[in-house]
């Protein structure tokens, strides 16, 4: 699978440098230049549907954190460097999750219940990206007035849809993460530190805990499409700036179908080729030229780099803090230890 990855990542990356490379580098630069210092604003922008998603996570994981140790910040960073490591990192887009687990028990939150408000909230994120997706190839039909155009996309979408519906139905009913801990314990001949990160009977009781409280789901639900929809301004706004100016409902649409695409086609790390392709062609339906769509991926990829790289800087001074911290503790400890020997 790994293979695979780095397969379809540089077929995208190959697919990415040749579409910019046929559009022509100097009109795509023309109007990077014409939008100025103003795609600025795309970095601080881009805090509000972040924050949005964090409050449906904290909606998930306060029942087990009521004192609020995992405060709105705290999380707020953690989601930063989640979605840094997915967007950036060869992580296979799980890797931010497992670092996120990480870095809430922290504050002191149990393993069990960090990682099933980090699955549940991954799990809901499926079902809007289906409803964010719906949303945008209504409004293309509405604009374009074609069906037929969309039939491939609706397709694929309805061929995949079995897959979430699966993950809701197994993971509320079945012991998933008991027979990984089990299936695991037979591989390695017994119980070991895998075995016990994984906790796999605990973890499938905080999962059903999580399904125990509806309204929350629906809550946390609710502010994620939120973050969805407000995520498109993104789009509005950097058109605007390149001076290709279009409707709010346009850039709803080019934004739910171009992730849509990605999401389809999700073996290709970062969506390599898949965004740039994906915005041309939808871009081409509300009458962007192709210049514009390449333009705004190439801007949709340094907000990428200019919001993860800091947050990821960050994690790793955290962590460079907390070994030290540790390795201080331990010095400290051994140093006591020998003076009560003497």
């Amino acid at each position: 699978m790994k293979r695979l990855s780095y397969i379809a990542g540089l077929l995208g990356l190959a697919a990415a440098i040749a579409l910019i490379a046929h559009q022509g580098w100097g009109e795509i630069a023309k109007a990077i230049d014409h939008a100025g210092w103003g795609l600025l604003w795309l970095l601080p922008f881009h805090a509000l549907p972040l924050l949005f998603d964090v409050l449906g996570w904290r909606a998930l994981l306060a029942p087990r954190d009521p004192h609020g140790k995992a405060n709105l910040p705290f999380l707020f960073w953690v989601a930063a460097v989640r979605e840094g490591s997915n967007r950036l990192l060869p992580v296979a887009n799980i890797g931010g999750e497992i670092i996120g687990i990480r870095l809430v028990k922290w504050r002191g939150i149990d393993g069990a219940a960090a990682a099933a408000s980090v699955i549940m909230e991954v799990l809901l994120t499926l079902v809007n990206q289906y409803l964010f997706t719906a949303l945008g190839i209504l409004l293309l039909i509405e604009l374009t007035q074609s069906v037929g155009t969309f039939n491939s996309v609706i397709g694929a979408l309805i061929a995949s849809l079995p897959l979430p519906i699966f993950l809701i139905i197994i993971l509320r009913h079945g012991k998933v993460f008991s027979r990984l801990e089990s299936f695991a314990e037979k591989l390695l001949g017994g119980r070991s530190k895998l075995t016990e990160l994984i906790d796999g009977s605990r973890l499938d009781l905080e999962i059903r805990s999580q399904y125990s409280r509806p309204l929350r789901l629906v809550v946390s639900c609710g502010w994620q499409l939120l973050g969805f929809v407000v995520g498109s301004f993104e789009t509005w706004f950097a058109l605007h700036l390149l001076g290709y100016p279009i409707g709010v409902g346009d850039a709803i649409a080019i934004e739910a179908v171009t992730q849509a695409l990605r999401h389809i086609i999700f073996v290709v790390p970062a969506g390599l080729g898949v965004q740039e392709g994906g915005l041309v062609l939808f871009g081409n339906m509300v009458g962007l030229p192709p210049e514009a769509s390449v333009a705004l991926s190439v801007i949709k990829r340094m907000r990428e780099v200019g919001f993860g790289v800091p947050a990821l800087l960050s994690w790793q001074w955290a962590e460079t803090r907390r070994l030290y911290a540790a390795a201080s503790t331990r010095t400290a400890q051994s140093s006591v230890s020998r003076e009560s020997e003497s």
